[in-house]
């Protein structure tokens, strides 16, 4: 497989721009696609903002933060991305969206390219299928805030070749990344075990069991959490939980992985964590 120079990232939010920031930080080209240019404007200033940041604590170099961005050419054609060697989905965690987005990307990236998804519970398998080139399918699921977390779960699917799963490994580590290997499974590793976690909380919410206060204080002060199961699914989003539980329950076909009903009615209230203003906990900008 040639060197990897140009990387394409699809979805300029949250994910999608970490990815493009470590990418570009670690001296990669990097497409940056989204649909909307309000969103890439956005992710640019984000993507500045947290550069900053990390020079001011001498992670970088001032005069580096400008190089970054040089390397950034948002766009909102997907055909831009021909140019790609390597290409990673982060849209919304749904399944018919990241399966359009794979159908296009497979018929737009050269016949060598990886196509690697930032899902963090849906097939690897099952999205290969989709495309032309399974064997350069992969999982390359990164973890927010992406510039400050080390761990990709690099998730081969049944048709990943060992050169794709080799190639996604060492790319990770040349971001500074701390790549582990996971085969294709619902929820992989981390989300199948950490959103039975939230889930379970948000049962003994509903149940008057205790308040998410105390639920958190009981994670942090017991268990050494940095942060408490309910203020981490307010940070991760609550409508991105309750897919991802759907996603679970429907994988693995056992109702222990029912999204809670509080949950799903919090989000249907448009409760949705820290991105909406509220959810477990009320914030404010």
């Amino acid at each position: 497989m040639s060197e990897i120079k140009t990387v394409g990232v699809v979805g300029a939010g949250t994910m999608g721009s970490g990815i493009a920031h470590v990418f570009a930080r670690s001296g990669f080209q990097v497409l940056l696609c989204d649909v909307a240019q309000p969103q890439l404007d956005h992710a640019i200033e984000s993507i500045r903002a947290n550069l900053a940041r990390e020079a001011a604590k001498g992670k970088l170099a001032v005069t580096d933060i400008e190089t970054a961005l040089e390397r950034i050419t948002p766009t909102t054609d997907r055909t831009a991305l021909a140019k790609a060697d390597f290409a990673i989905e982060a849209a919304t965690e749904r399944y018919e969206l990241k399966a359009e987005i794979f159908r296009s990307l497979d018929e737009i990236l050269p016949a060598p390219a990886i196509l690697a998804t930032n899902t963090s519970s849906i097939s690897i398998t099952k999205l290969a299928a989709l495309t032309q080139r399974p064997q350069n399918v992969i999982g390359m699921h990164f973890f927010n805030p992406v510039p400050v977390m080390t761990l990709v779960e690099v998730i081969r699917g049944l048709q990943t070749s060992e050169e794709t799963f080799a190639t996604t490994r060492d790319l990770s580590a040349k971001l500074g990344k701390t790549p582990v290997e996971v085969n294709d499974a619902p929820g992989f590793v981390s989300n199948r075990v950490l959103m039975p976690l939230i889930n379970e909380a948000a049962f003994a919410v509903m149940e008057g069991v205790a308040t998410p206060e105390a639920i958190d204080q009981v994670f942090k002060l017991g268990m050494a959490h940095p942060m408490g199961p309910l203020t981490l699914a307010d940070f991760i989003g609550l409508d991105v939980c309750v897919d991802i539980m759907r996603v679970l329950q429907e994988g693995h076909g056992d109702p222990k992985f029912r999204p809670c009903p509080l949950l799903i009615k919090m989000v249907d209230a448009g409760w949705k964590g820290r991105k909406s203003g509220r959810g477990f906990y009320t914030y404010t900008k």
